[in-house]
């Protein structure tokens, strides 16, 4: 019963919702088949193409989107908008799995169904207090409901504002709209409506003439401030044509819609009132790729989240886009960035950036390359590196005062610029002087924190050609630490070992020369670096001038404990900073993967 059926037709076969794509014959069957494609792109087996024939294109990109289905298969049955809204908030449940259904078309009675048997009649009093209850509804969720019309006979002649007149946030989700106009009628009739959902629709059209006109759906939207149109699949210019029916939108999502580029289009008023744009989960490259967004006066708020975004620009020669100085807030998570040069050229883009999300991007699982590392289990090693992530993103947007949903204090930033400065000075130092310009290209704040604190020294190690045997050595300086007595020599003992030795073999070394069992110490790399303390600074942050004398004392007190445990700690501007060490693990590791360079300080203690 092919004519039955049309295309764009929208269907639901057991919950599944599908658009009917083709119709028609298939090579090598007999009779009329319906080319379908699925919501669910995984549900079908095909694209559209099928045993080499090319039968029909899908929206979606998915190569199993599609499948046939014969036209005599039961599908589910559409209903209007007040039979969705009746099903779902006007039924109650009447002892042992009964309900009271929809208003039936006698007006006075309705009947209660316990399995396929008539158990009791209702009269109309029980229904008129189930309606009062509907017609009080301020929030409604209807996604998912089959609904294809505003209105049906079937309803008695109520019409959506005799149903529930006051709903101002409306959830029509996953639905069989074939049309926008639907929509609109829906909504012209709810007065206070604030908020549309439309999440998973697929709109075969948008603005025919035959719709509502232009003016009737400014005033159905005229009130409305939040608008979503996630995974409908429709193109960028289709969902700035709708949202062009809202005058007041301050709210617009288009997340899911497999965008590539947003291209120039008509944005009408919303240049004016757009003041957050979610485009989550799409497929962009570049902030360049969203380039026209620029023109929106109002943005303060942008949500790009699981892209593929990996830089600003889409060529190194292209001029950076740049957005209103109303832009506040980008969340850029779970995305691709791996180089610092995308958050130094923030700013350009985003000039009045004060919060960012950064979360989950490769750059923050690996901030600063070379970098030695405590050991320690995974999790504690990830949680240091989180640590050093923020601290350098902070330091490298001197406006930023929220990143990753944490208030970022002066003192934090005090902390994250000294630790950054730091990190710059072992850049340095590893590089050879003749690159210094080409190191400092890198970091363009470095003159600005080196006003601030100081130009910090820089000790470069010669070069030793790696063919030589100097090159296979590692220079140790046995340093006796608690518990370890020092030889009559010296307090410390300087040695050349291979780097091919691993740690077993260094212990074994180190307890020769203070005579100690190897397996009774514990050797600790200084690696020279110094690392924030946490904690510390809100204990200093708001205190009181009469306090600060005896902070001052409780602080030296603190200081000479943490020296007692062999901690180095130093007070430098900002709060107080600890040495960072590195425990060498017993295992088969070789020493030349355990410290950095040609030269290392090993702290030679007893276990406790």
């Amino acid at each position: 019963m092919a004519e039955t059926h049309h295309l764009g037709q929208r269907l639901s076969y057991d919950g599944a919702l599908c658009t009917v794509r083709y119709i028609g014959d298939v090579v090598g069957t007999t009779g009329t088949w319906l080319g379908v494609e699925w919501d669910d792109p995984s549900r079908g087996k095909h694209d559209g193409h099928h045993k080499g024939v090319r039968y029909f294109d899908c929206l979606s990109r998915s190569r199993s989107a599609a499948s046939f289905v014969r036209p005599s298969r039961r599908a589910d049955k559409p209903q209007s908008f007040v039979a969705a809204l009746l099903e779902k908030y006007a039924t109650a449940p009447i002892g042992d799995g009964s309900n009271v259904t929809s208003p039936s078309r006698n007006p006075e009675i309705d009947i209660i169904f316990f399995g396929k048997k008539v158990a009791e009649e209702v009269g109309f009093d029980k229904i008129r207090r189930q309606l009062s209850k509907v017609e009080d509804l301020r929030i409604v969720i209807l996604d998912g409901m089959r609904i294809a019309w505003d209105v049906m006979f079937e309803d008695g002649g109520r019409g959506v504002k005799d149903t529930s007149p006051w709903i101002f946030e409306l959830d029509l989700s996953r639905n069989l709209f074939e049309s926008f106009g639907t929509v609109v009628r829906i909504c012209r009739e709810l007065e206070g409506l604030k908020s549309l959902r439309l999440n998973g629709n697929r709109f075969q059209i948008i603005h025919p003439e035959s719709e509502p006109t232009a003016r009737s759906a400014l005033e159905a939207f005229k009130e409305v401030r939040e608008l979503e149109l996630e995974e409908t699949l429709l193109s960028w210019e289709s969902i700035c044509e709708i949202a062009s029916n809202f005058p007041v939108l301050d709210r617009l999502s288009g997340s899911l819609n497999h965008f590539t580029s947003i291209p120039e289009a008509n944005l009408s008023t919303l240049v004016s009132t757009l003041t957050t744009v979610d485009l989550e989960y799409n497929e962009f490259t570049s902030l360049a790729d969203i380039a026209p967004l620029a023109s929106l006066k109002a943005l303060r708020i942008l949500h790009l989240k699981g892209n593929s975004i990996s830089a600003i620009r889409t060529h190194p020669d292209a001029p950076p886009p740049i957005f209103a100085p109303s832009l506040t807030y980008i969340d850029v998570s779970y995305n691709a960035i791996s180089s610092w040069s995308f958050i130094d050229a923030l700013p350009t883009s985003a000039p009045s950036l004060t919060a960012l999300r950064l979360s989950n991007n490769p750059l923050w699982a690996n901030p600063v390359p070379g970098a030695a590392h405590p050991a320690g289990d995974d999790h504690d090693a990830a949680a240091r590196t989180t640590d050093e992530a923020h601290m350098i993103t902070t330091a490298r947007l001197p406006s930023l005062k929220t990143l990753n949903f944490a208030t970022i204090t002066p003192q934090d930033r005090t902390n994250a610029e000294l630790f950054y400065l730091s990190r710059i000075a072992k850049q340095l130092a590893a590089a050879p002087e003749e690159d210094e310009a080409r190191v400092l290209e890198q970091h363009p704040l470095y003159a600005a924190l080196c006003a601030a604190y100081g130009e910090p020294d820089i000790v470069r190690r010669d070069e030793v050609d790696p063919s030589f045997l100097e090159a296979r050595l590692v220079r140790v300086l046995f340093v006796p630490g608690a518990g370890v007595a020092a030889q009559k020599t010296g307090t410390e003992t300087e040695t050349e070992i291979p780097k091919s030795f691993d740690v077993y073999a260094v212990k074994a070394i180190a307890g020769r020369m203070f005579a100690v069992p190897p397996l009774a110490i514990r050797l600790v790399w200084e690696t020279g670096e110094w690392d924030p303390v946490g904690g510390f600074d809100e204990e200093l942050g708001d205190s009181s001038d009469e306090e600060d004398e005896g902070l001052e004392a409780d602080l030296a007190v603190e200081i000479e404990a943490a020296k007692g445990f062999g901690e180095d700690v130093e007070l430098r501007k900002g709060g107080r900073w600890v040495k960072r060490e590195v425990e060498l693990a017993d295992g088969p590791r070789q020493l030349g993967f355990c410290v950095d360079g040609l030269s290392a300080r090993i702290r030679v203690e007893t276990r406790q």
